[in-house]
């Protein structure tokens, strides 16, 4: 009788390739077109805060995750209009501009509230100002659309997104360029269906409690800027 060597095989094929014993057995799923569609379950209120980075990449990688199902996305920045540190046009922008659905737009003035870096804080507060209201016409956009249905890719902002990230919008709160208040009323004021998502500030936004669905503290271990490490292309812009 001659023996069964299947399960041997198996084993010998497994120690060679370990990914072939993961569920996809070590085949990467083909990527699929990107046609416009609606999320079925969107329209939570999030807030990423906290002293460690990545708030603004996980807000952005949701956008790009959502937009790969053929979601709208728009992205509205608070206060990054730029530093001796960043350039002009950062590598998101250029990822954002190749991927269907989603948009972003820039809001705020060269340098930092606060920081005597020979920006005028008048101009960082008239910045914040306008785009506060860049937001709130963002999601009366969104709440004269009808977010249960599929919207186009290529649609403007103002006729309706799924999600709406709202970058930095909690830095300009607690940088008292725009009232926590008005936060607290425009997450309240948004249609249904819209996810909204808010980052920035390190300082706790307590005033989003029972008002945000998820609140995540982005909690600072170690930071190469503490060691003298400026921002870096393709890891900080």
């Amino acid at each position: 009788m001659t023996a069964d060597n299947t399960d041997s095989d198996t084993a010998e094929s497994d120690d060679e390739n370990p990914s072939a014993r993961t569920p996809g057995g070590g085949a990467a799923p083909e990527p699929e077109p990107i046609e416009p569609a609606a999320p079925e379950e969107f329209g939570l209120v999030q807030a990423w805060w906290g002293d460690g980075k990545g708030k603004t990449t996980a807000a952005m990688g949701m956008g790009f995750r959502a937009a790969g199902h053929g979601y709208r996305v728009h992205m509205l920045q608070f206060m990054k209009g730029g530093a001796d540190s960043v350039e002009g046009v950062r590598g998101e922008y250029n990822a954002i501009a190749a991927m269907p659905g989603f948009t972003y737009e820039n809001a705020g003035h060269y340098g930092w509230h606060g920081l005597l870096d020979g920006s005028a804080d008048d101009e960082h507060e008239a910045q914040a100002r306008g785009a506060f209201e860049r937001a709130e016409a963002l999601v009366a956009g969104a709440a004269d659309a009808d977010l249960s249905g599929p919207l186009p890719l290529d649609g403007e902002p103002d006729d309706g997104v799924h999600m709406l990230v709202l970058d930095e919008l909690l830095y300009a709160v607690d940088r008292g360029l725009v009232d926590p208040d008005e936060a607290v009323s425009l997450a309240e004021s948004k249609p249904e269906g819209l996810e909204l998502v808010l980052t920035g500030s390190h300082a706790e936004p307590a005033y989003l409690e029972g008002v945000a669905d998820l609140i995540t503290n982005v909690r600072k271990v170690a930071h190469p800027f503490d060691a003298g490490h400026r921002a870096r292309r393709g890891t900080e812009y």
